[in-house]
This record gives structure tokens, sequence and C-alpha cells, in this order.
């Protein structure tokens, strides 16, 4: 199920590409993927990994559409539209069990990488920083923060409005609390890179089972 190859392929066409162009767009992998499977997905035996792009998988008018469930604008190298996503797919021998994703996410101090696990419905199981520079990092990576995300899908986060940090109506997000009220800016970074990630799973994997703009919220 493992494939060191493909992932060494695409560091090799990475570097080249930064090599002609002067820059190139910035992914988010697992540091290990070996050991980091075996840790964040619980009785897996195995992985393969995908790799996709919204440049590949529908251009502007899918960054677009994404933009628009978002309810707010993709800035950066860590989000223009040929940015390669890699997600990986969980096995307990031949049987599909879940899958992994992560996404970049500008924080206070730095950028911040939010990895997901995801059951075959696109329920979150479990939340994990893999990259987190803030003074509240203790605080966010702690299990009772992470705890608070089992069990939500993207049709809960539909709620979490990115632009105010608010969550407008009835959602069980509206239960996350802040554990570093003085780290609000990395809390809400954590809380938009969650969201997003669940959108790009919903669009690469999911075939838009929760396809879904909620109005902004008035000020």
């Amino acid at each position: 199920m493992k494939q060191p190859f493909n992932i060494w392929m695409m560091t090799c066409v990475g570097l080249l590409f930064s090599v002609s162009t002067g820059w190139a767009a910035v992914g988010c992998d697992l540091n290990d993927p070996d050991r980091d499977v075996a840790r964040l997905f619980p009785g897996s035996s195995g992985y393969k990994t995908v790799y996709v792009s919204i440049d590949k998988k529908g251009g502007e008018p899918l960054l677009k559409e994404i933009e628009a469930r978002l309810g707010d604008k993709f800035q950066g190298l860590f989000e223009t539209a040929d940015v390669p996503y890699t997600i990986y797919e969980i096995y307990r021998d031949v049987e599909k069990i879940g899958y992994i994703h992560g996404v970049n996410q500008k924080g206070q101090f730095g950028g911040i990488q939010v990895f997901l696990t995801l059951d075959l419905s696109g329920v979150v199981k479990n939340l994990y920083f893999q990259k987190l520079t803030s003074k509240a990092a203790t605080a966010l990576r702690s299990p009772e923060f992470g705890r608070q995300f089992e069990g939500l899908s993207l049709t809960d986060f539909y709620a979490y409005d990115v632009a105010s940090g608010k969550v407008v109506g009835s959602s069980p997000v509206s239960q996350i609390k802040n554990p570093a009220p003085e780290a609000d800016i990395d809390f809400r970074a954590a809380m938009r890179a969650t969201k997003k990630n669940l959108i790009l799973m919903d669009e690469f994997v999911f075939e838009n089972r929760r396809l879904k703009v909620l109005p902004r919220p008035s000020n």
C-alpha cells in the first residue's frame, strides 16, 4: 500500500519546478507518513497517496467555488490554484477505512499545518497540528482541544464564518472553545484551516456530497 517512490518522485518534480521558475506553490505532506499514519489512524495497515490540485481539478472556476464555500479569498503561496494537495487513503488490509489530509494556513507568527483524519463519509476523527508556531501551542495541541472536533463534518462548519470568527445559527461548532484567548488569531487560523480542509476534501474526494453555500452574516 505504501508508495515511497511516488513521494520521492513528487519531491524531485517540485524541486525541479522551483529551480526552473524561482518559486513553487507550497503543499502540505506528513513529515513521516509511515509513522504518522499508524499513529493518527490506529488499526490501519497501510496507505496510498493521491495528488491533486485546484488547477488540475477545475482551474479558476473551481477556485472561485471553493472561496465562495469558505467565505474568504485564497491568498499567498499556501493558497494558489496550483498548490499540490496530498491525500492519504488509509487501509486496513485491502479495505479503505478513511483519509488523512492536511492544509497550510497563515498564523500569527508563521505557518500552521492542520491535518484531519476523516472517516469514509467525511466526518472528523482527529485533528493534528504538524506545525504550529504559537505562544499557545501547548494548549492548542492538547487532546482536550482536538477532541472538540471529533464527529463534526463540513455541514457543521458551514455555520462558521471565517471572516468574523463567529458561528451563525445553530451548530455544534459553537461548542468549540478557544483554550488560549490570548492567542485568538491562531485559534481562528486553526478554525479556518479546518473548514478549508473539509471543503477541499468534499471537492476532491466526496464528490460535493455537502455542497452548500450559506449567506454571510450581516454586520
